[in-house]
């Protein structure tokens, strides 16, 4: 298999509704050998977790790994904290932006990239009800555009 060949495993579709995000990182993740065969098997849930740096170290909250059916005794819990993988210089870069008011880190996709699981961390800042209003709107009016459109041209 390639090197730089991608296969997304899950998507945080939540937070492009919740957040504006400015800036995304690539981090590897820290695992056990059944997590990572179970998420081959596409068993991964981003949907609630979080991002905090703690003592100089990035990790992953609430991030669920369903428990490979073969695991048995090797099988972690669901739910455990786990390490991401960054340079210390983007550590230190993602600290200082987030003490700055309104930004936070979230976990926007997890995928492998060759035979390694890698997750997308994206510096986000929280969006307001009328943000997510016009966001709505506007995707409101794009589909009505592409109907017209395909209207048009079926005729």
């Amino acid at each position: 298999m390639a090197k730089d060949s991608y296969k997304l495993v899950a998507n945080n579709k939540k937070a492009f509704h919740d957040y504006f995000i400015d800036d995304t990182y690539e981090a590897g993740i820290s695992l056990a050998g059944t997590e990572v065969k179970s998420i081959r098997a596409g068993k991964c849930s981003i949907k609630e977790s979080f991002i905090k740096i703690d003592k100089g170290e990035v990790y992953v909250y609430g991030m669920h790994i369903s428990p490979y059916e073969k695991g048995n005794i090797f099988n972690k819990d669901p739910l455990r904290v786990r390490k991401l993988l960054l340079h210390s210089s983007e550590i230190n870069k993602l600290a200082g932006k987030i003490q700055q008011k309104g930004y936070t880190l979230v976990p926007l996709k997890v995928y492998f990239k060759g035979s390694l699981v890698k997750v997308e961390v994206g510096l986000a800042r929280g969006k307001k009800l009328y943000d997510k209003r016009e966001d709505i709107a506007k995707k409101d009016q794009r589909r009505e555009a592409e109907k017209e459109f395909k209207i048009r041209n079926l005729r």
